[in-house]
């Protein structure tokens, strides 16, 4: 207590006309308490800010619908085209942009900063996984952002987010009212876009590209590996991953419980081999119905694959359209990191990473399947779950990189059940040796 009463004293106390007097902070704690005056002039360097005058690029985004918002390039000095859609996140702009699900779509970021943490390197973790990003590029066809920040600080940035996209062939915008195009895409959905740099946005020439509509594409095709790829191969359970799209941190989720993962291309009919005592169906971008392939070996595997099998977002969808259920495009989608989820069965909210512009419809389940989650903000289907077999998928991110963790506890139940499984089928494992055998006499007898 004579601390406290002290720091007390200090931040009151004011002293003789003649000595100087002291800083009072009143509106601060008693930590911020000092006998100096806090003034900065100006802000610290960040170590790898960028301290020159970028040169101003005019840049344009033309929705289809005819609306037209300037601002400046900051990004690569090309036209794109693709799908507009917003994200509300707040943080976690890197995992957002190398995403595959947002293949093909020019990303809004509701968020009125962005770029003021940098980019950081392409260093992987222990088990060979890229560190801080969902990819090996950027996924995204383009970004618009209200303010970009071209000066930034954090410790693992190696270059800013202009650099960034400019190396990868991205363009981007800033210095638009992201909150107008918002009310846009909300009002008629997400929208056809272009993004036009330099001398065409100055005059006025859009013509050059088409509006290019990604969903008409097999994009799980274009992200999905061509052959197969093993991760932690002494885990002891074997995971086969179907490879829409699938992000790093679910693969990280996955191999960091112990388990081997092999990642699977997207059409591989895994119903061929015994090998795998699990089965994922990773997110993805664009329409499922193009990823008919995979659900017509989803069909097969829930008659002949009598092991667990868990969905995330993509895999949701191609499962549910397995299993008999139709889906529909939403209107512009979910894509945040705070959607509430509500589990049917515990009747607990969870706060969810959201990334899919497209939603089973769960009127009328087939008889062996239940709703698992439902999206209390719009009611759109977030998951389903058969009744008797350990099969379940969900359309949000349980391993949400930037997001909440709420729901973190799905891959423990799918590791779970796969190992239950295990046991099983096949007995507990344990090596135990014989002891040597005695004779009356006290002889040991080899064995």
């Amino acid at each position: 207590m004579p601390v406290l009463s002290t720091l007390i004293k200090r931040a009151v106390t004011i002293r003789k006309p003649a000595v100087k007097p002291i800083a009072i902070i009143a509106s601060r704690s008693l930590a911020t308490v000092t006998d100096k005056s806090f003034t900065i002039s100006s802000p610290p360097q960040a170590p790898y800010a960028h301290h020159g005058t970028p040169k101003k690029v005019p840049a344009v985004l033309q929705l289809k619908s005819g609306e037209i918002f300037r601002g400046t390039s900051f990004g690569a000095e090309i036209n794109t085209s693709g799908e507009a859609v917003f994200t509300t996140s707040v943080v976690g702009y890197p995992e957002s942009m190398t995403d595959p699900s947002y293949r093909g779509q020019i990303l809004v970021f509701t968020q009125p900063l962005i770029g003021n943490y940098g980019v950081p390197d392409m260093r992987k973790d222990r088990y060979g996984l890229l560190k801080y990003f969902e990819s090996d590029r950027i996924q995204c066809k383009g970004i618009v952002v209200n303010d970009y920040a071209t000066r930034y600080s954090h410790w693992t940035a190696v270059e800013s987010l202009g650099e960034w996209c400019s190396r990868h062939g991205v363009p981007a915008i800033t210095g638009v009212d992201t909150r107008a195009i918002v009310h846009v895409l909300r009002d008629q959905g997400s929208t056809l876009s272009k993004l036009v740099v330099g001398d065409d946005a100055t005059n006025g020439d859009f013509s050059k590209i088409p509006y290019i509509d990604p969903n008409e594409r097999n994009l799980v095709s274009e992200v999905s590996t061509p052959v197969p790829v093993n991760y932690n191969s002494y885990g002891d359970i074997k995971i086969g991953v179907i490879d829409c799209g699938v992000k790093t941190n679910i693969l990280r989720s996955l191999v960091s419980r112990g388990a081997s993962v092999t990642v699977l291309p997207w059409n591989f009919d895994f119903n061929k081999t015994g090998e795998f005592d699990g089965i994922f169906i990773s997110n993805g971008p664009g329409n499922p119905t193009k990823a008919m392939e995979t659900v017509n070996n989803l069909k097969k595997a829930l008659t002949s694959f009598h092991k667990p099998i868990f969905g995330i977002c993509m895999g949701n969808l191609l499962l549910g359209m397995a299993a008999g259920l139709d889906v529909r495009k939403l209107t512009f989608g979910n894509r945040a990191h705070n959607v509430p989820a509500l589990n049917m069965f515990s009747g607990k909210c969870h706060i969810t990473s959201q990334n899919h512009g497209y939603a089973l419809k769960d009127d009328n389940m087939p008889a062996d399947w239940a709703k698992f989650y439902v999206n209390v903000n719009d009611g759109s289907n977030e998951g389903i779950i058969h009744k008797t077999r350990p099969i379940m998928s969900v359309q949000f991110h349980p391993e949400a990189k930037g997001g909440p963790e709420d729901t973190n506890f799905l891959f423990d139940d799918y590791i779970d059940q796969i190992r239950a499984d295990k046991v099983k089928r096949e007995g507990t494992k344990f090596f135990i040796p014989e002891l040597p055998e005695l004779t009356p006499t006290g002889k040991t007898i080899a064995v």
